[in-house]
């Protein structure tokens, strides 16, 4: 019986996921890996964050979004399950803002963290 579980979430840009996790300084590999899970069980990931207890999580495409999988059992973060998807989710929409302003011939001008974990962005185009 496996012991995974896949969590949806709204990403489907791979890059922005990339770039969203290296911002909170969580090493991943690119995959497709396999996600170590219980008794040896594997999931296909085409990321996979390894952790120190052999048991990994993986973001793995399932057609329309990226899903976390995980066993849950052995999560081995600093933060709980919802606390990391939230900070990657933030991170995930922040650089897909960054990418699509950026294409459109905006820059940033302002950036700022408020102290309710909020981000506050000003970006401007110049005619």
């Amino acid at each position: 019986m496996s012991h995974f579980s896949s969590i949806k979430t709204q990403i489907r840009n791979l890059t922005s996921l990339k770039a969203a996790l290296a911002d909170l300084g969580i090493d991943w590999k690119n995959g497709p890996s396999p996600v170590r899970g219980y008794q040896g069980k594997t999931n296909q990931a085409e990321i996979v964050i390894e952790q120190e207890n052999n048991y990994d999580i993986g973001f793995s495409w399932n057609g329309q979004e990226y899903e976390l999988v995980a066993d849950l059992q052995y999560w081995q973060q600093p933060w709980t399950v919802d606390g990391f998807l939230q900070r990657v989710t933030q991170g995930y929409a922040l650089n897909t803002v960054l990418a699509e302003s950026s294409k459109q011939g905006f820059a940033v001008t302002e950036k700022q963290k408020n102290e309710d974990g909020s981000i506050r962005l000003v970006v401007q185009r110049w005619n």
